[in-house]
């Protein structure tokens, strides 16, 4: 059987898709400025450039 086998697994794929939604959805402070399209990509170039 394939897929998520530990609980770890489906928290951490939960929770990054929680953070997606709430970029694209601009519920986040990541990219606000942006236009919503292009929203998610500015936020990933942002979350990169603090890392």
């Amino acid at each position: 059987m394939r897929g998520l086998k530990r609980l770890c697994s489906v928290q951490t794929i939960s929770t990054g898709h929680a953070l997606v939604q709430n970029i694209r959805r601009g519920h986040d402070e990541l990219a606000v400025d942006t236009d919503p399209r292009l929203r998610l990509a500015a936020a990933f170039t942002e979350l990169a450039a603090a890392v």
